[in-house]
Parts: C-alpha cells; sequence; structure tokens
C-alpha cells in the first residue's frame, strides 16, 4: 500500500498520508516519497495548489517511534534532517498554496507540519497535540517557529510544555487555524477552498508567501522595500494584465497560473 497518495484534480495537487493504522505517523519510505510528491507538485504547472490531508481517522500523529527505536534505524541524528525539516522547508518555500486539511487528529511532528502549510482547515473533530515533551523531546518540524508566531508566545510556550489537547473549535478560537468545520461538511468546505485557491493567479500568491517569510527577517523598512521588488515581478504575469482587464470590462478573471 502506497504510504502518500497523489492524485491532480482540477489544478489541485491531493496529497493523502496513507498510513492509517499508525494514524499516518511517518517512517522514513514515507517522508522521503512526500519529498518527492512536493518536489512533483512545485515544478508541475498543472499544480497550482496543494491539499493535505490525512487517510481514516488521523491527519498524522508524528514519527513512527517503532523507527526510532528500532537499531537498524535511521536514528534521531537523521530523522529531523532528512525526513521532517526537508518536508517544511518544502512546503513554506513553495511559490503556491499549501492547504492542511486536518481531518483528525495531529500530534507532534503531524502538528507542525500542518501549522507550516499556508492555510490551516480542520474537522470539528479534529485536535492538535504537541506531544513532544511526553516523550522527553522538544517541538521540532518548525514548531518552535510557527506556533508562537500564530498564537503568541505565552500560548504556545504552555501548549509544548505541557502537552495540552487542543479541539478545532479551540485552534480557530486562538489564530491556530484558519477554520473549522462540521465533519459532514468538512471535505466539501475544504477542497472548495482548495480549488479557488488554484483558479487564483497562482503567481501572486506565491509572492504572497514570499513578502510573508520575509517580513520575519527584515525590518518595516526593509520590507517595503520588498514589497516594492514582489510587486513589481506580480505586476509583470499575465495573471495581473487579466485582472486589469477583467476588472475594467466587469467581468469574472479568467487565471492561468503565468
Amino acid at each position: 500500500m502506497d504510504s502518500i497518495l497523489f492524485s491532480i484534480e482540477g489544478g489541485v495537487g491531493f496529497i493523502t498520508l496513507n498510513r492509517p493504522d499508525k494514524y499516518n505517523a511517518f517512517n522514513r519510505e514515507m517522508a522521503l516519497r512526500m519529498q518527492e510528491v512536493l518536489d512533483d507538485c512545485a515544478t508541475n504547472a498543472a499544480v497550482r495548489c496543494v491539499f493535505i490531508t490525512g487517510a481514516g481517522k488521523a491527519f498524522c500523529s508524528g514519527q513512527d517511534l517503532a523507527e526510532v527505536v528500532d537499531p537498524n534505524g535511521p536514528g534521531m541524528n537523521r530523522i529531523l534532517s532528512e525526513h521532517f525539516n526537508p518536508i517544511v522547508s518544502r512546503i513554506t518555500r513553495m511559490e503556491k498554496p499549501v492547504v492542511a486539511a486536518v481531518n483528525g487528529v495531529a500530534a507532534g511532528a503531524g502538528a507542525n507540519i500542518a501549522l507550516c502549510c499556508d492555510i490551516v482547515i480542520a474537522a470539528e473533530t479534529a485536535s492538535f497535540i504537541q506531544a513532544f515533551s511526553a516523550i522527553g523531546l522538544i517541538p521540532d518540524s518548525g514548531g518552535t517557529f510557527t506556533l508562537p508566531r500564530l498564537i503568541g508566545w505565552q500560548k504556545a510556550t504552555a501548549l509544548m510544555m505541557l502537552g495540552d489537547k487542543i479541539t478545532a473549535a479551540e485552534a480557530e478560537r486562538m489564530g491556530m487555524i484558519y477554520k473549522y468545520f462540521t465533519a459532514e461538511t468538512f471535505e466539501q468546505e475544504a477542497k472548495a477552498i482548495a480549488r479557488k485557491l488554484a483558479a487564483m493567479p497562482t503567481k501572486a500568491l506565491g509572492l504572497i508567501k514570499l513578502g510573508l517569510r520575509w517580513s520575519s527577517t527584515h525590518t518595516f523598512k526593509e520590507q517595503l522595500e520588498n514589497e516594492d521588488k514582489l510587486q513589481q515581478r506580480a505586476a509583470s504575469t499575465a495573471d495581473f494584465k487579466e485582472g486589469v482587464r477583467a476588472f475594467m470590462e466587469k467581468r469574472k478573471p479568467d487565471f492561468k497560473g503565468e
């Protein structure tokens, strides 16, 4: 059984984490395959939005601990540098929108993979757990960077140290995720958001991601200059020209992601 399912429909690259019997925990094979699929999404012009979800009851429970204790396994000295860091780096650097559709529990690295995505949507029954401290570890996969920027230093510290289980409703309320939906409407609503993004000006969305990423390491003055540079790039795209024409002609734009 493939650990990662992948298909392209209507401009959306659908990625499904597919080890449901292990709550979609990552082992080495799955992590390396995920990197390959993300690379394909980044370079394939047919993909204008990426949609990541999990099979079965969970989104992702993080690292498969059976691999950690396996004497023939990759070991903790390789799991981050070769598995999770490349995954979250690909997601954050990809100049296309990435949607996390959290269908169930997202724990440990699974939570932080979801939270590094551009738009995080959850089912009402989903939950988020920074599960690291319970086994004597620290949050990884970008969690110490991402979570405090989403919900603030005090909340992030408490959740990381105490390992509280956060419901989808709580996550939305504290700004950890964009929205949650009922179990009955979750899949339909999540896919609708991805399809909307896939029909938008892809290059502009990618430049929005780049501008946001730069903002964490630049001063306000520098960011004004960065915005100017990015805006010139956006203004040179075919989609910008189409957007202006559509506005002037009072019609819906037909963006091509170019």
